[in-house]
């Protein structure tokens, strides 16, 4: 966190500053850590929103509510092309 705060890392935070931490959590390894940090980073604004007000039956709503990638939501196409 220190070193987010001091801007040394570079990256997204190093100009962004000060930094707040909003949603921590521990995990038995690094690599699961790492995982969890990067399928977070994938959500919307409002799912990451939810899991930092600890609000879990929203993250649930909003994960069952996400379109699959590729899709617009207008429906299938009825185009021939």
């Amino acid at each position: 966190m220190s070193q987010h705060q001091a801007g040394t890392l570079g990256g997204y935070t190093a100009k962004r500053r000060p930094v707040t931490l909003v949603w921590s959590e521990d995990f038995g390894t690094r690599d699961d850590a790492f995982a969890v940090e990067r399928q977070i980073k994938g959500w919307s604004r409002a799912k990451k929103e939810a899991l930092i007000a600890g609000d879990w039956q929203l993250i649930s709503i909003l994960a069952k509510n996400r379109m699959p990638s590729g899709t617009s939501g207008a429906g299938p196409s009825t185009g021939s092309g």
